[in-house]
């Protein structure tokens, strides 16, 4: 299979990328390798998908108008794209609204255009969030839950990618399948997200802030586990072109309490936290929980991951990591 994937630089799309370059598909990444956090790690990530003879990477930001020309040719084959690029982080979004309308509204409509202009009209499998369900009280989160009422620009971009696909489809045929992912977590993973944050504070002995006293709940599911959903998803809307298309959530099925994840961190770490306690920030939801049961149904996906197990293979490879300024950590 050929596939164009975009963020392949990025947390989730390095890990996909390697899925299906490991099973023999043909991959065709772009990235624009923004400095939204240190891009030696996104170059590390790259090392790793230059290793297989079947990628080829195109330096290239998703939000330009003229991407189909940009990218030319080299996308002719296509036969799924793979969307995961996107600027992510809840809270940098109170911070800049505009790289988020660039990246994740400007940048889905231009995927869907070229998609719609390339020979094969190849269907799309893009990334959402759980951040589109907003401050739903209504647990777990199924995917016909109504989902407007964002608390962030970062889940109202979301969610607007959400309605252009729609929108897409309707205008021009073009399949999608959006994936909303709950708080994922792994080697490689973002330094803006709570696994690296407390784990770096936690092995060099500095304080951790702790939201809302550490009661908020988070539905974390380890990467291994969500790139089964992605592959599944884009094998599924590529093997069945007429079926239906709908989105899911991937998400872990189980949440965990921040004190308890916490905890899982102290364990591999073999450190105790010192803990700074702060207030809920804004665009923050108090707790995220997946229903996959229609994930499982259509993709078979099942989470295999334990929350203990996945993080103490995070904190192993945290302590040999030696970019950003890491090195190692006793």
């Amino acid at each position: 299979m050929n596939v164009l994937l975009t963020g392949a630089a990025g947390f989730i799309g390095c890990h996909t990328a390697l899925r299906f370059l490991e099973r023999g598909d043909q991959v065709l990444g772009i990235d624009n390798l923004n400095d939204y956090y240190p891009t030696s790690l996104k170059h590390d990530r790259l090392a790793l998908l230059h290793a297989h003879k079947g990628f080829r990477f195109q330096h290239i930001d998703v939000a330009r108008r003229d991407l189909a020309e940009k990218i030319g040719g080299e996308a002719t084959d296509a036969d799924v794209i793979v969307h995961l690029a996107a600027q992510a982080g809840v809270r940098y979004s109170v911070e800049n609204p505009f790289a988020y309308v660039d990246s994740n509204v400007t940048g889905q409509v231009a995927m869907f255009e070229m998609a719609a202009r390339l020979p094969k009209r190849p269907p799309v499998v893009y990334a959402s969030s759980s951040s589109v369900y907003g401050a739903a009280e209504t647990v777990p989160f199924v995917e016909t839950a109504r989902a407007d009422a964002p608390v962030s620009v970062y889940a109202a971009t979301k969610r607007a990618g959400e309605l252009l696909a729609h929108a897409y489809g309707d205008l021009y045929g073009i399949r999608s399948s959006g994936l909303r992912f709950f708080t994922v977590y792994g080697r490689y993973g973002r330094p803006d997200m709570a696994p690296w944050l407390f784990t770096e504070a936690i092995l060099k002995g500095n304080p951790i802030s702790v939201f809302n006293n550490g009661e908020m709940q988070r539905d974390f599911t380890h990467i291994s586990d969500i790139v089964d959903g992605v592959v599944a998803a884009a094998d599924r809307i590529v093997a069945d072109p007429t079926g239906t298309a709908p989105i899911y959530n991937l998400g872990n099925n189980s949440p965990v309490m921040l004190l308890d994840f916490i905890a899982a961190i102290e364990k591999a770490a073999g450190r105790t936290a010192i803990m700074n306690m702060k207030p809920k920030p804004a665009g923050d939801v108090l707790r995220t929980f997946a229903d996959i049961s229609l994930a499982e149904r259509d993709l078979g996906f099942r989470p295999k991951t334990r929350l203990e197990d996945g993080m103490a293979d995070f904190v192993d490879w945290f302590r040999t990591y030696p970019s950003l300024n890491v090195g190692k950590h006793s």
